[in-house]
């Protein structure tokens, strides 16, 4: 049985990979911290977790948490991954990091976004954790840096396109709408109930939300040259799920059939990517509490405009769901294990 360990288990990643890890065969929760709640149980904090996980929370001490786990997932905020995840790598652990410290390659590129980064060298032995794209290299990784959720959602909306090389770099828009959950449980006016309901709205406008260097990294990569999005998150008054709706403009004369034959094709096979069939659009009510990404393609044939639209929710494909995903790969267990739980619905 593989012992796990959660760092930072209060927040609302951190419910979800117990949740998740609470099914999984092959898995032993062993350790949980909080700096926060320390003393209590983790089922004082969440009561749904009454009767089926009520481990004390801990103080994060790396070098007792190691001692507990073979395996060890930090859901904590930026900076403070950064200064826990060396000391257990050096220790002979394996992890699975939610933050962002681990996902920008280049230490410049976080700097100019986040923070000057504390270990480089680190940062350098990081996989990307997008199984769709990275597979083989997870397998190997002792770190895998787990990608953000919106990310996830527009990669994988796009990645079929910029391997094939079939759109003008230049042209691509993004438009994704986020639960309330994706701000985290950490108290803030804008997140509170009577700031959000019955609104819609944008933020992190004219390409200065945290998230646009890690995509633009990822799409770069897949494009095999440099490129910039125009990306818009909206924040929209639900518990979870994210709704990318993607533009571009195509080198040359597509049809439909020959745009969802390629996305068929480039995901058969995939465990977690549904490309629906025409006539169907994906929405957050079909994938919502599931680690399924919902994809649908399509030609705007009187703009002559690609539009892909793609749904995930942002606590499992977009984060906790993916985390376990890539821990399989890791420890070579089933990539599906734990994770076949159907969407919740209605």
């Amino acid at each position: 049985m593989l012992k796990v360990a959660i760092v930072g288990a209060s927040g609302y990643t951190g419910l979800e990979l117990i949740r998740i890890l609470h099914c999984h065969p092959e898995v032993a929760v062993t350790c949980l911290t909080s700096e926060q709640s320390a003393g209590k149980r983790i089922s004082e904090v969440f009561p749904t977790l009454r009767g089926r996980c009520d481990i004390v929370l801990e103080n994060l001490e790396p070098v007792h948490v190691a001692e507990k786990a073979d395996i060890i997932f930090t859901a904590l905020p930026h900076k403070a991954a950064m200064e826990v995840v060396p000391t257990f790598l050096k220790l002979g652990k394996k992890v699975v990091d939610l933050s962002a410290d681990y996902r920008l390659s280049d230490p410049a590129v976080y700097g100019e976004w986040y923070e000057p980064h504390l270990n480089p060298g680190v940062l350098k032995k990081s996989v990307y954790g997008l199984p769709e794209i990275r597979r083989s290299k997870i397998k190997s990784a002792k770190l895998v840096a787990n990608p953000g959720c919106y990310p996830t959602s527009i990669i994988l909306g796009l990645a079929p396109l910029l391997k094939k090389g079939l759109i003008d770099l230049s042209s691509i828009i993004a438009d994704s709408a986020s639960g309330v959950t994706g701000a985290g449980r950490s108290a803030k006016v804008d997140s509170l109930y009577c700031e959000v309901n019955e609104g819609y709205k944008a933020y992190g406008v004219g390409g200065v939300h945290r998230h646009t260097p890690e995509i633009e990294q990822e799409l770069s990569l897949l494009a095999g040259e440099p490129l910039k999005i125009t990306f818009t998150p909206h924040l929209v008054p639900m518990d979870r799920g994210i709704l990318s709706t993607i533009y571009a403009t195509p080198k040359k004369a597509l049809t439909s059939e020959t745009l969802a034959a390629l996305y068929r094709d480039f995901y058969a096979g995939e465990p977690f990517v549904r490309v629906l069939p025409a006539g169907s659009l994906p929405s957050t009510a079909f994938v919502r509490g599931s680690n399924f990404c919902d994809i649908a393609p399509l030609l705007d044939h009187r703009t002559g405009r690609i539009i892909v639209v793609s749904a995930i929710d942002n606590l499992v494909k977009g984060a906790s769901g993916q985390a376990v995903q890539n821990m399989n790969l890791i420890c070579g267990f089933p990539e599906t294990m734990g994770l076949e739980g159907l969407a919740l619905f209605p």
